[in-house]
């Protein structure tokens, strides 16, 4: 989920704010009584009254003000799991890295069966029989599944997936980096709160949206209510509705006719108000992935850092590689260690065997002198196990042989 990012739909509403209703709305209007007849069917040219204003107008001289349309509701990008899975990814590639800083060494991942646990001062990993990922690091705590499920706890948020898929954040949420609580349901539902204010919807058309643009609620009916910039706004969903604004109070009754209070007791022709857009709903989100967790480690060290050619005897000068290994294994738990020696091809088998034997035990030796006491044990594996050609079309080939001479210490998780 490195690569992946979640965000939702900038806009969960097909409505805008503000405009004219008859441009907007492509909501049927409810059944017109008879005593409304005289309005059209069809749009009337833009800019002229249509007939309902136009018998507003011979009745009261003036025409009736329109409803302003409810606002649609907006939710801000969210980036779901990814900051998360990135910490998780970064603490597990990070497990050895402070042996493979020291010049002369190399680590990388085992690959192995009865895989368990490992740690070290820059974090404790735990691999579960069922799968399960267990990370505690600088970075953060992680408790991750096969499933997609976890938990994560960072420095910049909390998250948690469960195993129905419904997605928790409080923290770093939005691709700004803006922080916030944010809960997503599989079935499109969720609730957000935070610099944007307080979204939440039902996956089913109804939301409620609470901000800078005042308090807004949309019903899968077609109904709504909006407090804000235009004062109290209500639409139902027959049609009917109620205005108290700037021009005092507007009732629609949903039947082609309402009041206005600027003329009690007049029945004011007023076309049925369009029915409000459904909210949209929260996109899916994907949960954690699990990257490749390795069992173990291998430490490889080329011989030249340790021997001089064709010797078992480690240098006085390989000292301080060999401190800084011992330094960094000295602070791992694990279950146990094997150092393995490897040779190239030149001369006989049983020479080569004798070799890496020794060799494997003068490392093993080295480093419980300086303070390794996990279970460890030695065993020369000669030039069976070449990691490069010896020969090329027959030909030597010295530097494959370079790498295939060589000290391996897997320590196993």
């Amino acid at each position: 989920m490195s690569k992946h990012m979640f965000s939702l739909s900038a806009c969960l509403l097909l409505a805008a704010c503000g405009g004219k209703r008859d441009e907007v709305s492509s909501q049927p209007s409810p059944a017109q009584p008879a005593a409304a007849t005289a309005v059209p069917a069809a749009a009337d040219p833009p800019g002229q009254p249509n007939a309902t204003q136009s018998a507003a107008l011979a009745l009261i001289g003036e025409p009736v003000p329109e409803f302003p349309l409810i606002p649609a509701i907006v939710v801000p990008d969210i980036v779901g799991v990814l900051p998360a899975q990135q910490a998780f990814e970064q603490a597990m590639t990070r497990a050895f890295d402070q042996i493979g800083q020291v010049p002369g060494i190399s680590v990388t991942p085992a690959r192995c069966e009865g895989g368990r646990f490992v740690a070290n001062s820059g974090g404790i990993t735990r691999v579960h029989e069922d799968g399960q990922v267990y990370r505690n690091a600088e970075n953060g705590v992680f408790r991750i599944n096969p499933d997609g499920s976890g938990y994560a706890n960072t420095d910049t948020a909390v998250v948690r997936v469960d195993a129905s898929g419904e997605i928790h954040i409080n923290g770093q949420a939005e691709a700004d980096g803006s922080r916030a609580t944010v809960r997503i349901k599989p079935d499109g539902s969720g609730h957000y709160n935070g610099r944007h204010g307080s979204i939440r919807l039902d996956g089913q058309g109804g939301g409620h949206w609470s901000g800078d643009i005042g308090m807004v609620r949309v019903e899968k009916d077609g109904s709504g209510f909006w407090n804000g910039a235009e004062g109290t706004v209500r639409v139902a969903a027959d049609g009917s509705g109620l205005w108290n604004g700037k021009h005092g109070t507007l009732r629609n009754d949903g039947d082609g006719y309402g009041m206005w209070s600027k003329y009690p007791g007049k029945r004011i022709p007023m076309a049925p108000l369009p029915l409000v857009p459904p909210a949209g709903r929260f996109p899916a989100q994907e949960g954690f992935r699990l990257p490749g967790t390795p069992c173990g480690f291998v430490i490889t060290l080329q011989d030249a850092v340790l021997f001089d050619f064709d010797k078992s005897e480690i240098r006085a000068d390989a000292a301080q590689v060999l401190d800084a290994l011992g330094q960094a294994l000295a602070g791992i738990s694990l279950q146990d260690m094997e150092v393995r020696g490897h040779t190239d091809s030149k001369g006989s088998d049983d020479y080569n065997q004798s070799l890496s034997e020794r060799r494997a035990n003068a490392v093993a030796a080295a480093l419980r002198q300086r303070g390794v006491t996990a279970q460890m044990s030695a065993r020369g594996l000669g030039e069976r196990e070449p990691v490069a050609a010896n020969q090329i079309n027959g030909q030597d080939n010295p530097s494959g042989r370079q790498l295939n001479r060589r000290v391996e210490i897997f320590v196993r998780t």
